[in-house]
């Protein structure tokens, strides 16, 4: 371990030297820890035509929701895709799609069964942290698969990267309640995640983007679920990798106060770059918070030095491009514009 170390920190050096030899900043985006993550996380196959893919509900009830479920079936089926959905998918039980019984009994047999290489879930709301630690990820292990979601699904990235596993943030059925024409860069995005055309994206910049770049894994999510989690062994590590968080309907104290939560768990003590999604339809307390959103995620993180891009397309919009958590991107952030380009290792 000495002569490691020894080896690790003369390397550093040498390349540290060179940078001031070439008049360049170099960051160090990596420790050893995430080096062996990254070499470590399994990617399930990319889907081709003939594959089959389930559609499942493990959260929020799907209330006069048929029209959406029929056009997310189309879109599947429009690509060779077959499709098979949860027999219990359109139970209602108060706020949930069935009782938790019916939501853990659907997912589970999507991940047991070899078949179906793809779950894909109907929406998200809140329920998926009341099954989450019901379920039996050994059949998902002998045959890994994309499980795809965001919002409340984020519960179910956040366990399967502590499993070692790529997942993908992308849209939901629910998304369907939009035309398909209207939504063509999310539906775009999410097709090219699950067929594994490589991802590459190129967005609007901020005066209050943190300027700098860094190669790393990506992780995240609903900024509430990750908050939740704490203290769990849901709770990721994000040591070594770049952060993605969203929000919706919110207060911005409330945002300030999970982002405390999380800096107070150490969430950001070796974190690597932060990308900030849509934070849509914030609440409007009676106290005014007094500054902007972008201007209260640079407060709370003032205390650290890495890159922070503002304006990823990403969450509860219209325009919801699809990330792949736990996939080594390089972030390029910039005041003109930021770039995320997913790596094919």
């Amino acid at each position: 371990m000495y002569i490691y170390n020894m080896s690790r920190n003369l390397l550093i050096l040498c390349v540290f030297c060179a940078s001031i030899l070439h008049g360049k900043n170099i960051v160090i985006a990596q420790n050893p820890a995430s080096i062996k993550l990254e070499k470590n996380m399994k990617q399930p196959p990319f889907l081709k035509p003939g594959d089959t893919v389930a559609i499942v509900a493990p959260a929020g009830i799907l209330k006069n929701k048929t029209h959406e479920i029929n056009q997310a079936q189309k879109l599947l089926k429009g690509w060779g895709l077959n499709v098979v959905v949860g027999k219990h998918i359109f139970n209602q039980n108060n706020h949930f799609s069935g009782t938790d019984e019916e939501r853990y009994e659907d997912f589970q047999d999507a991940l047991n069964d070899p078949n179906i290489k793809a779950i894909w879930c109907a929406r998200g709301g809140y329920g998926s942290v009341r099954i989450i630690d019901k379920l039996d990820w050994s059949g998902f292990i002998q045959n890994p698969k994309w499980i795809i979601g965001y919002s409340d699904i984020t519960t179910f990235h956040n366990h399967i990267h502590n499993l070692g596993y790529e997942s993908i943030h992308a849209m939901m059925c629910t998304s369907l309640q939009d035309a398909p024409s209207s939504i063509k860069k999310t539906i775009d995005s999410f097709k090219a995640a699950l067929f594994g055309t490589p991802l590459h994206y190129t967005f609007e910049g901020s005066t209050y983007n943190k300027e700098g770049s860094v190669l790393a894994p990506i992780v995240g999510g609903n900024l509430t679920i990750l908050q939740t989690m704490l203290g769990s062994k849901t709770s990721i590590d994000t040591s070594g990798k770049i952060l993605f968080i969203e929000e919706i309907g919110e207060y911005k104290y409330h945002i300030d106060r999970m982002l405390q939560s999380l800096k107070r768990a150490g969430y950001f003590e070796n974190c690597k770059g932060v990308i900030v999604g849509n934070m849509s339809k914030l609440k409007s307390n009676t106290t005014k918070w007094g500054s902007s959103t972008e201007q209260l995620v640079l407060d709370a993180l003032s205390d650290y030095n890495f890159p922070i891009a503002f304006n990823m397309p990403a969450g509860h919009e219209k325009d919801n491009r699809a990330l792949i958590f736990g996939k080594t991107v390089e972030l390029i952030v910039k005041k003109e514009q930021s770039t995320i380009i997913f790596k094919v290792l």
